[in-house]
């Protein structure tokens, strides 16, 4: 995913902001991994493969972003995340 994409993204829950957390970046700077989290709603939207992942909550499979975020446990930001959601300390 190109750095410049997120300034085009937006919460597709409720249309805010969201903030991005790079986890890893290729060679040319474009974001392999990372998370972007909406700080209205709290939800996350993992970028896996360069791919962000920004489907409604029903679509979402928690099985399969649960390894990942598992991995990335130790490089984010927050402390816990539960239902698509970051939970603060």
């Amino acid at each position: 995913m190109k750095k410049d994409l997120i300034n085009k993204l937006c919460c597709p829950f409720d249309k805010n902001e969201l903030e991005l957390q790079i986890i890893a970046e290729d060679l040319s700077e474009d974001i392999r991994e990372g998370i972007m989290i909406c700080q209205s709603c709290k939800r996350y939207y993992p970028i896996i493969h360069g791919i962000p992942i920004m489907s409604p909550d029903e679509y979402r499979e928690k099985e399969l972003e649960l390894p990942v975020i598992s991995r990335w446990k130790n490089q984010l930001e927050t402390s816990k995340v539960e239902n698509f959601r970051v939970l603060d300390n």
